[in-house]
């Protein structure tokens, strides 16, 4: 199967910093997590993707389709949902929706209409009346109502409290049931990811740490915590991200079998959440150590 999208060696340079040899794909029907620490180079891979920023090497494949020389095909078929409003502020929703339709050759109407009503959008409203959570839930009906099938996300949750987050999500995750849709969704809300993502990919310092199934990456890694003595027994060298305290220490692990026959009872292991497995691998790849 074709990957709806797939990243291949993408670099991208600036002053201090560079993009550099990204890969990773996604494939229909999926939601991608797209996760690190803020500078990491989420959003000017997003902007790459969306080719709003000039690439410097490698290629970014769209539906199979390279993403320049098939940009406006390639955009009747993506849908964006950002983290700030791009929309008029001073228009209805009603107004501004009859600016954007003419844009997309497969605007559906009655599907439209459908989303409206099902996120309870007045139409009437001005957007500078519409709350953070309104204007996510009025870009992602935007983007349905075109068919989009590859949702690009930055930060849509970011701001959103409990119960407006926990909505978007829910609804996310109803739209990915039509399996011809994929979601990239950039988040540093890991317990968003959590929730929803079936595949994560970890970017750190303009570089790809991981892009694995969430299931294969809370098989994969495990949290260790345990004496120091274990530490000197032969276990540093396996331990990613290592935290130590006056009597303690705690990590990620990857070769389990091996870590508990060298640490015996003296360590106790637990099965880490995703925002565990980004601290610590952010941690172990700033102090040059991924582990064994």
């Amino acid at each position: 199967m074709t990957p709806i999208l797939e990243l291949r060696s993408v670099t991208k340079r600036f002053a201090g910093f560079t993009l550099e040899q990204i890969n990773f794909a996604l494939e229909p029907g999926y939601i991608m997590g797209f996760i690190g620490p803020n500078g990491a180079g989420k959003t000017t891979t997003i902007k790459l993707i969306m080719n709003l920023l000039r690439l410097e090497g490698g290629e970014i494949m769209i539906f199979g389709l390279d993403s320049r020389r098939h940009e406006q095909e390639i955009k009747q078929r993506i849908g964006f949902v950002f983290d700030e409003s791009h929309f008029y502020e001073n228009l209805t929703i009603a107004e501004m929706t009859r600016l954007i339709a003419p844009f997309y050759r497969s605007w559906d109407w009655a599907a439209y209409q459908k989303y409206i009503t099902l996120f309870d959008l007045p139409e009437r409203k001005l957007l500078a009346q519409f709350s953070r959570g309104m204007k996510m839930k009025y870009a992602l009906a935007v983007a349905l109502s075109h068919g989009a099938e590859l949702l690009i996300m930055d930060e849509p949750t970011s701001g959103l409290d409990p119960l407006a987050r926990s909505e978007f999500l829910d609804i996310l995750r109803d739209v990915i049931l039509d399996e011809r849709r994929s979601v990239l969704l950039s988040s540093h809300i890991t317990s968003d990811l959590d929730r929803i993502a079936d595949y994560v990919t970890l970017i750190n310092a303009g570089r790809i740490i991981f892009s694995k199934s969430k299931e294969e990456l809370l098989d994969e890694y495990a949290l260790v915590k345990g004496e120091k003595s274990v530490l000197e027994a032969g276990l540093r060298p396996y331990v990613v991200g290592l935290k130590e305290g006056q009597f303690g220490f705690e990590g990620l692990v990857t070769n389990k079998v091996e870590v508990q026959r060298i640490a015996g009872s003296r360590a106790v292991f637990e099965q880490p959440n995703l925002e565990e497995i980004l601290l610590f691998c952010v941690r172990g790849k700033a102090n040059g150590h991924l582990g064994a």
